[in-house]
């Protein structure tokens, strides 16, 4: 008995073993596809997916599951918390603006919630949308930010409005676009416009301010066009201390977390601030913004002005003023908005190699399955090989453009053009293609909630 016991201990022991390791990466990572994609560019806001499986080769039809029409327009990129989906969009001319739940599997409308109405929405640049910042979800909860127009916070299962603020300052000039992001019971953003420039954490449960830090830098020009941002924040721990990478017009801040104290700044000439930070290795990647973006590498653990003391290098090459950079085995891909792949070496600057794409870019590139997915305004989905020379593995062309990011849950890839929003995933070729839902017959649960509070008026 003591015999069969011990060797029934040795296999649950080897069968254990061999779960690991089906579920786990050499160095330790887990293999298993996330079910949820909570913010901008996935679960640590840096563009990659630890999915399977996914498919090189889709079009309209080829490896769809499903394709839903959205109504409004819209550079909003989409989040997943367990099987619902939800995406922002607003009317052409702003006035008003909404949360869009779907059926993560059948691509079926929820819950389509009006979440404010604005009287006289300022004029916005033809390339932005009233609802270019991508929401955060967790359980049960999803928060949209429409820069100064409005951020609230919606029950997912009902779409009810549980809070919402429109009493927060600022003139964008251009238009919103930066997207909040979670901090444990904070809801921090960014409003960096003509008038107001400043970060702000409120309470996620309430909408109460926690802090709101003001920036405090020499922008070294009086004309409010360059002072305004669209940066989305990202949150690090490096040098002992966790710290709010807080891109911002004429450099970057980084504030701790739970304060809104001033860490550490480093500047530069550029204003329009759009890329995400990027934290690999010990160091933050830094874009800076129009005219002419430059990209900047930033040993975080300083204090002060940093900006003669901690930046590792610096380039003035190839660098785009919207799509994020990523980071994959020590190399840097940037996509230029005007087509052009630059490869870079992440330790120093160099450049590995660049490939002119043809068209243009404003989505930020997406890591997953040992691919890189890029997105062109074109409807373009190019799919290469990550590496020291460019290897281009499939062109896939849809009939329209795409100006948000992927989002990728359970082994498949969801994409949002200007028109629709699809499921991709692999083991569909050959099937009839699926039915287009339309927004309008395919809502079921739809709700409409009136905006409370006052009427105050960023990829």
């Amino acid at each position: 008995m003591t015999t069969r016991r011990a060797t029934r201990a040795v296999f649950q022991a080897i069968f254990a073993l061999a779960l690991w390791l089906m579920n786990s990466f050499p160095g330790g990572r887990p293999l298993s596809a996330q079910t949820n994609w909570p913010e901008f560019r996935g679960p640590a806001g840096n563009g990659h997916a630890t999915a399977q499986h996914l498919p090189t080769k889709f079009n309209e039809t080829d490896n769809v599951r499903w394709k839903t029409a959205l109504s409004g327009r819209a550079w909003s990129s989409p989040v997943i918390w367990g099987n619902q989906l939800w995406v922002t969009t607003a009317t052409v001319d702003g006035s008003t603006m909404s949360a869009v739940g779907l059926d993560k599997q059948t691509g079926e409308i929820l819950h389509e919630v009006r979440v404010f109405d604005v009287a006289n929405p300022r004029e916005i640049h033809f390339t932005n949308t009233y609802a270019s910042g991508t929401p955060v979800i967790e359980e049960d909860r999803l928060y949209v930010h429409f820069g100064s127009y409005g951020t609230a916070c919606l029950h997912t299962d009902s779409g009810q409005i549980l809070w919402q603020r429109q009493d927060l300052p600022c003139h964008h000039w251009r238009g919103p676009g930066s997207s909040p992001i979670l901090d444990g019971d904070k809801l921090i953003f960014h409003l960096d416009g003509y008038d107001y420039q400043y970060a702000i954490a409120v309470n996620k449960r309430t909408g109460e301010t926690i802090w709101r830090t003001p920036r405090s830098h020499d922008y070294h020009s009086d004309n409010g066009d360059h002072k305004k941002a669209y940066g989305t924040p990202l949150v690090i721990t490096a040098g002992g201390r966790r710290q709010l990478i807080s891109p911002t017009a004429k450099g970057t801040v980084s504030l701790d977390p739970k304060t809104g104290e001033e860490l550490w700044f480093v500047g530069w000439e550029q204003h329009s601030t759009a890329c995400r930070p990027v934290f690999e290795n010990g160091l933050v990647f830094l874009t800076s913004g129009f005219p002419k973006a430059e990209r900047f590498s930033v040993d975080p653990t300083g204090t002060g002005d940093v900006t003669k003391t901690h930046v590792v290098w610096h380039s003035r090459r190839g660098i785009p003023s919207k799509p994020s950079p990523l980071w994959v085995d020590g190399l840097l891909y940037l996509v230029h908005d005007s087509g052009i792949l630059h490869c870079m070496d992440a330790s120093n600057g160099d450049t590995v190699w660049q490939k002119r794409l043809g068209g243009s870019f404003s989505s930020s590139p997406l890591s997953a399955d040992g691919k890189i997915y890029l997105l062109s305004r074109e409807g373009a989905a190019i799919v290469i090989a990550p590496g020291r020379e460019y290897r281009e593995l499939a062109v896939n062309q849809f009939n329209s453009g795409f100006e948000a990011a992927a989002a990728v849950s359970d082994n498949a890839l969801f994409l949002r053009t200007t028109t629709h929003l699809y499921r991709i995933e692999s083991d569909q070729v050959g099937q009839t293609p699926p039915p287009e839902r339309s927004q309008k017959s395919s809502q079921k649960g739809s709700q409409e909630s009136s905006p409370r509070g006052s009427s105050e008026r960023d990829q």
